[in-house]
């Protein structure tokens, strides 16, 4: 929240000033636009949310994970590469590597349709608290959400009878103090259009990820198509066409210098800054840092086959790199909650909100700091073992994720008249995974989990087969699952009512995670239910403290504005510069025989050594200018948003923070917080001259 602590570390000073916050674009307060203008925003501030023209309409949710905007007529969509990765992937073979080779489809025929993508358009969001919280008064913390999704569920219905295209989104907003329904269009039909290569895409890879300077060209373009007859959204069809906007974002080719106002548009994922002191100690000690131990050992054996292999590479990439982004996140977390000494100014924030509650009396007896210190205290170990369980057993290995689905997930298939002819069947994905690295990884990550967790209590019965008739050989274990179990049979029938299914050893293994799992999550769940009542109220005091100044709720991926200015830090005595140029990757291109993650095509060595960028080219440097610096307040979904000047025209593409703040998701360090951009000029010199997409950059129209 904005000024949320008054004890700030004086680390170094700025020219530019960083202005915490993610805001609601319905609720604007007057004093943020305010100081907006006096940053140098030139719109009225009903084109930010409600004219025809706003510059919200032109932002979208890409795929539930990301952000996006619309950049021409037909509905062109400029997201980052890594958002586009997945989609890329799934298009990619060895003989036609579009994730390593790039992408360009030189017409609308040659578009490749992605199943399951699709991007949101925000239509009205607003505030519903006087309708729900009533509904809400005296049932418990863990069964709100049930009564909010059937309202959700309702209002659903209701909506679509008005108009079919609409979806509402029903969620909490300050810790459940407030609650917002959101309206969405959906478009299911999303087609890639072009892509760099994985050289400039991913340029850097973990060596550059979270770091400053900063060279990497992320960002790919999609196409929303859409219904032919109404223009609205449509299922997948080769009769669908370009969408038509009624606005989009107009494109600048004029640059930024420093102080410059900007404001960045998307969907932040999710952040904790009115989490208590013993909350952040949780997320430091037990989530951060057991996701980062086991992380590091699945990724250095996804790495090695991947490197070995170019047909594991493409299986993998995206994999790896979901994976790794949130290892080095934990790892820069932690060190910054440390070396800022975060704990102990939420602990002094503590007790100034102690001391006001008790000149107040406001919430005394309710919000409880001596009872919160108490609950955490029980929880943390259990929150401990379920990290080090969710990352060992959830999230990688085709043998794991296929137990989990068949117990949860699958659909029902066969006549419900007889039950012993009912079955359950997995699609072919053989192209998504590699039984030698997959195993090699399980084998490992049981071995792990076995070595981090002592309570015997919490260790999957798995590890008794293991023993008892495995004499200790995990990989024998593993491989004898992958071989035999019906879990791996891909496009058959799996009858799971006869005797033999519940005999094999796949399905043992699901179920003896499934117990583990219930149990972690029944003796959490009775702590974390209070735990949530209490983070509420201290949330709710600190709104009551500081209600004469303006507050934002936590990120929870739904439409939001942030504003600063374009500028550099300083850390060490030392500044950080604001852009980097296109010789500084050229630079960096000669260093691939160090490391492999400086490679890049000769081809792009040529592009980025030319002493003329043409109408690319900065009007002030006179250079190609590649990413640049903001002190926007972002977080992890902000991934593909654009970043606009004070007209509402598009800088470029936010993609990632800097390593000296990654402590941002729970709190905003005003001096060291940085958002890093791709710059549109680069995007376009790349469409130009690498891909010559010329039909494209006639519809951008860039100015």
């Amino acid at each position: 929240m904005k000024k949320l602590f008054l004890l700030l570390m004086s680390l170094c000073s700025l020219g530019a000033h960083a202005d915490e916050g993610m805001w609601t674009l319905f609720d604007l307060p007057a004093a943020i636009y305010d100081q907006m203008k006096q940053y140098g925003f030139q719109l009225p501030q009903e084109q930010l949310y409600q004219s025809d023209n706003a510059v919200k309409n032109a932002v979208v949710n890409f795929g539930g994970f990301c952000s996006g905007v619309v950049v021409s007529s037909d509905g062109l969509v400029f997201t980052n590469h890594h958002c586009g990765f997945d989609a890329i992937r799934q298009h990619s073979t060895v003989e036609h590597d579009y994730l390593l080779n790039g992408f360009y489809a030189k017409s609308y025929e040659e578009e490749l349709p992605n199943e399951g993508l699709f991007v949101s358009f925000m239509v009205e969001q607003k505030d519903v608290s006087d309708q729900i919280l009533p509904l809400l008064k005296g049932i418990k913390t863990d069964r709100q959400a049930e009564v909010v999704d059937s309202i959700e569920n309702a209002w659903q219905k209701d909506i679509r009878q008005q108009d079919s295209t609409l979806r509402v989104e029903l969620k909490p907003f300050y810790e459940g103090n407030k609650f917002y329904c959101t309206t969405y269009r959906d478009f299911n039909d999303v087609r890639l259009v072009f892509t760099v290569p994985k050289s400039m895409g991913k340029f850097g890879g973990e060596t550059d990820n979270w770091m400053w300077p900063r060279q990497t060209c992320d960002y790919s373009v999609f196409r929303i198509y859409a219904n032919p007859k109404t223009n609205g959204p449509a299922e997948y069809s080769k009769d669908n066409v370009p969408y038509h906007p009624k606005s989009w974002a107009p494109v600048s080719m004029q640059g930024y210098k420093p102080g410059d106002f900007c404001m960045i548009m998307g969907y932040p994922g999710s952040t904790s800054r009115y989490l208590s002191s013993y909350g952040i100690k949780e997320r430091r000690d037990a989530i951060n840092a057991p996701r980062a131990q086991v992380r590091g050992v699945k990724q250095d054996i996804m790495i090695r086959h991947m490197r070995a292999d170019e047909a594991v590479r493409i299986k993998y990439d995206s994999k790896y790199a979901s994976s790794s982004n949130y290892w080095k996140n934990s790892i820069g977390m932690n060190k910054c909650i440390d070396s800022i000494g975060l704990i102990q100014q939420k602990q002094q924030f503590e007790a100034k909100i102690r001391q006001w509650q008790d000149t107040t009396g406001y919430l005394k007896g309710e919000l409880d700091f001596d009872k919160l210190a108490q609950l955490y205290q029980k929880r943390m170990e259990l929150t401990r073992i379920r990290t080090l369980f969710m990352e060992t057993f959830f999230l990688q290995d085709q043998l794991s994720l296929r137990a989990w689905r068949i117990q949860w997930r699958m659909p029902v298939k066969g006549p419900k008249s007889k039950p012993k002819k009912q079955y359950h069947e997995f699609p072919d994905n053989s192209e998504e995974w590699d039984k030698s690295t997959d195993s090699e990884m399980l084998v490992a990550l049981m071995k792990n989990y076995r070595q981090q967790v002592t309570d015997a209590k919490f260790l999957p019965d798995l590890y008794k087969t293991i023993d008892e008739k495995f004499h200790g050989d995990y990989a024998a274990y593993v491989n004898k699952m992958y071989d035999k179990s019906v879990l791996m049979k891909s496009g058959k029938p799996i009858y799971f009512n006869r005797k033999s299914y519940k005999k094999d050893l796949g399905v043992q293994y699901g179920l003896s995670l499934s117990e583990v799992w219930s149990e972690i999550n029944e003796e959490r769940g009775k702590l974390t239910s209070e735990i949530a009542e209490q983070e509420k109220m201290l949330c709710a005091a600190v709104m009551r403290m500081e209600q004469d100044m303006p507050n934002y709720s936590d990120a929870n991926f739904t439409l939001r504005m942030t504003y600063g200015q374009i500028g550099e830090y300083t850390l060490g005595g030392r500044p950080s510069g604001y852009y980097t140029t296109a010789r500084s990757l050229w630079e960096k291109m000669q260093k691939a025989d160090e490391n492999i993650e400086y490679f890049a095509e000769p081809v792009m060595h040529e592009l980025l050594s030319v002493k003329d960028f043409g109408p690319y080219a900065d009007p002030l440097t006179g250079t190609l200018q590649l990413c640049f610096l903001s002190n926007n307040d972002i977080t992890g979904g902000n991934s593909g948003s654009p970043i606009f000047n004070g007209k509402g025209e598009l800088l470029g593409l936010a993609f990632d923070g800097n390593w000296d703040s990654l402590s941002s998701d729970i709190f905003f360090d005003r001096q060291l917080a940085r958002t890093i951009n791709v710059d549109v000029r680069y995007m376009l010199y790349m469409m130009d001259r690498w891909g010559h997409a010329d039909r494209l950059l006639k519809k951008i129209n860039a100015k």
